[in-house]
């Protein structure tokens, strides 16, 4: 069962529909982080760090406010296409899934591969990850 988000905007008479998901890729695409995350050099582990950090997002787990969500959803947006060491394309493409459907099989499958991705990335690892992305991303503007 698919569920695609759908923003409204009208131009005076007329009206056009919008996909959210198309806006957000758009979003995605021109945040600061986004253009950061093109030329930044990351190794497979930290690849892994930041798929660890959107399937928490998409769990409701994750403790960032919402700009640095949005600039994590970007910098994921241009690395899920590099290879990490833990997920293959499969995991992307349930986060590609869970970001335009909000059903219970997917949030369990987000959820089940969240607590995994917690149980293999060692916790310093993902602390050294984020002070590192923290410090990449220092004065980039990360609203939208």
């Amino acid at each position: 069962m698919s569920s695609a988000r759908v923003c409204t905007h009208r131009m005076k008479n007329n009206q056009s529909i919008i996909s959210l998901d198309s806006f957000q890729a758009v979003l995605e695409a021109s945040h600061p982080a986004a253009v950061w995350a093109e030329t930044a050099t990351l190794d497979p582990s930290q690849v892994d760090c930041v798929t660890a950090v959107m399937l928490k997002i998409l769990d409701n787990k994750c403790k960032m406010g919402l700009e640095e969500q949005l600039a994590l959803m970007a910098v994921y947006s241009v690395l899920s296409k590099r290879e990490g060491l833990l997920f293959d394309d499969s995991v992307h493409q349930i986060i590609a899934q869970a970001k335009q459907q909000n059903d219970q099989i997917t949030a369990d499958r987000i959820h089940e591969l969240r607590l995994h991705a917690e149980s293999v990335i060692p916790k310093q690892v993902m602390k050294c990850f984020k002070q590192y992305l923290r410090e990449s991303l220092f004065g980039l503007r990360w609203s939208i």
